[in-house]
């Protein structure tokens, strides 16, 4: 099972209006699309976006939008908030859909929002199904692709960016309670466990948590 994560650049007149909206605004600091349910018979969905930002710009703009009748926002902190949407399933939603509707792909929540009113995600599946959808994507469609390979369960999450090797040292200290407070487990045993030595052991250790706490804060 490969995995693709990618960019589209979509033509500004088929483009959603909320993805102008982030362009052309500097309220949006962020906004993901983290699940949706899509009720092709009746023509709605229902969609959840995590947003950082300025509420109100964002509350005005989404309430002039002519295909949701229905919108909320949920505050979490002064500068984010949730979005919950119902929409009525575009026209040009459907025909970009119908892409990637005719393979077996799964979108990998979330779908990203990008400053320049891009979507950035991933997708999962067959290798030849990931590059027939590039191949037949509408003309009026640009494609970036960002990343390609053999999918993990630890792609698209915080221990992404670990080797194997500093994976397996990260999780032989925290299952010999290296990182419990106070600590159980000690840099000598993690070393005994791993086969190596001590300085080894701190060194792997050392980078898998410079890559974590990075992609924590952003970094």
């Amino acid at each position: 099972m490969k995995y693709l994560t990618l960019t589209l650049r979509q033509s500004r007149e088929t483009r959603h209006p909320m993805q102008n909206f982030i362009a052309d605004s500097s309220a949006v600091d962020r906004e993901e699309l983290l699940t949706w349910n899509i009720l092709r018979e009746e023509g709605v969905e229902y969609l959840l976006f995590y947003v950082e930002g300025d509420p109100d710009p964002y509350r005005t703009a989404v309430a002039e939008v002519e295909s949701i009748p229905e919108f909320a926002l949920v505050p979490i902190d002064s500068r984010s908030f949730y979005a919950y949407v119902q929409q009525e399933t575009r026209d040009t939603d459907r025909d970009f859909r119908s892409v990637f509707a005719r393979r077996q792909l799964l979108v990998v929540p979330p779908i990203e929002y990008t400053g320049e009113g891009h979507m950035r995600f991933t997708l999962i599946g067959a290798s030849d199904d990931l590059r027939t959808l590039l191949e037949d994507l509408p003309e009026r469609i640009d494609a970036d692709v960002e990343e390609v390979g053999d999918y993990d369960r630890r792609h698209g999450t915080v221990a992404a960016g670990l080797t194997d090797r500093q994976f397996e040292a990260a999780s032989v200290a925290a299952e010999l309670g290296y990182y419990e407070v106070p600590r159980e487990g000690s840099l000598a045993d993690v070393a005994a466990e791993l086969d190596c030595a001590e300085s080894t052991a701190s060194n792997l250790l050392r980078k898998a948590e410079a890559s974590v706490m990075g992609r924590v804060v952003g970094e």
